[in-house]
């Protein structure tokens, strides 16, 4: 029971007034016995967050994933300047030469803008070398962790059509407060529609209409992964032929132990084009699952990076001034 509620929770959490009441109703239990477990894997560090999930870069944000060398003596120091930027939501060591990978997020009205500010944050952390990757094509971004471990290796991707949006004013608003992380009550939306003004039906149909419009992913729970047993999260990376990116891409974002799957540029130093991040609750589970994807894809050599240490992992607060106050504070330095 616990873990289906847990799997449930990260695919879409019910946007009515009484979600916990609708989970309980599909598994035949109590309202208040859903509550009771969802509080408790909140207490454990097992659920990290329930909250709306956006779209960094439809929301009008310049976003990348970078990778930094960093002499071993100077990780901690960096790790603090890094971790201190609004924009920047992960942040990792892995078993490479560019031993420092984060994506950051940068909004229009940036002082910097995101070339600048990774050009700035490699002199605040003395990095010796930096590669900026950006995603060129989106196979797949899902964090689902099959916590039953009963669904199948595979998943269909279904292709989305978005409609159309022009975020108002109201609409940045539900953005920043549907962002926070939900109470676990009967009615956790209360306090969100009371600070925005508004009622449950007008909260809920803006939410789907962002949802509908790609701006929202989903409203769902985020895990802490170790913690809820997929200790084993291995970045693994591809030299594949771009003119197959397509058909390669879509296989290994078919694999359901994948979560991301993305197109990235090559550059001298880095002949890695695809990126796929796949869970597994052993190494040797996680393994073995991209071995299945090896004999299924074309590619002309791979890497494995594992995460060693895990320095920040949030949800960036969209349409606050954290970033403006941030740029701000360095305005002074030299890029």
């Amino acid at each position: 029971m616990r873990d289906k509620i847990l799997y449930e929770l990260q695919k879409n959490f019910p946007l009515v007034k009484r979600p916990f009441d609708y989970i309980a109703k599909s598994f035949s239990v109590s309202e208040d016995e859903v509550i009771k477990i969802v509080q408790e894997e909140k207490n454990r560090g097992i659920i990290r967050q329930i909250s709306a999930i956006f779209d960094t870069k439809r929301l009008g944000y310049e976003s990348s994933l970078v990778a930094f060398e960093v002499d071993k003596e100077d990780i901690d120091k960096a790790v603090e300047i890094l971790n201190s930027h609004p924009g920047i939501s992960h942040n990792y060591e892995r078993n490479h030469q560019f031993n420092i990978w984060f994506t950051i997020a940068i909004p229009k009205n940036s002082l910097f803008g995101l070339e600048n500010s990774v050009k700035l944050l490699a002199k605040l952390t003395n990095a010796k070398d930096y590669i900026v990757l950006p995603t060129l094509k989106l196979f797949k971004i899902m964090v689902k962790l099959d916590t039953t471990g009963k669904d199948s290796k595979k998943e269909k991707i279904k292709k989305k059509v978005y409609k159309d949006i022009s975020l108002g004013e109201l609409h940045k608003k539900v953005i920043k407060y549907s962002q926070e992380d939900i109470k676990i009550t009967k009615e956790p939306f209360k306090d969100t529609v009371r600070k925005i003004g508004i009622d449950y039906k007008e909260f809920f149909e803006i939410l789907n209409e962002l949802k509908d419009a790609g701006v929202m992913r989903r409203f769902a729970a985020i895990l802490a992964h170790r913690k809820a047993g997929f200790s084993a999260n291995a970045m693994v990376v591809w030299d594949i032929d771009e003119k197959n990116a397509e058909e390669i891409g879509s296989k290994v974002a078919s694999f359901r132990a994948v979560s991301h799957c993305y197109l990235r540029p090559k550059f001298e130093n880095w002949p890695y084009n695809l990126f796929s991040m796949v869970h597994g609750k052993t190494k040797e589970e996680t393994d073995n699952i991209v071995q299945e994807i090896e004999s299924e894809i074309e590619y002309k050599s791979n890497l494995y990076l594992y995460s060693s240490r895990e320095f920040k992992k949030v949800r960036i607060k969209y349409f606050t001034d954290d970033i403006k106050r941030w740029e701000e504070y360095y305005a002074g330095q030299t890029c």
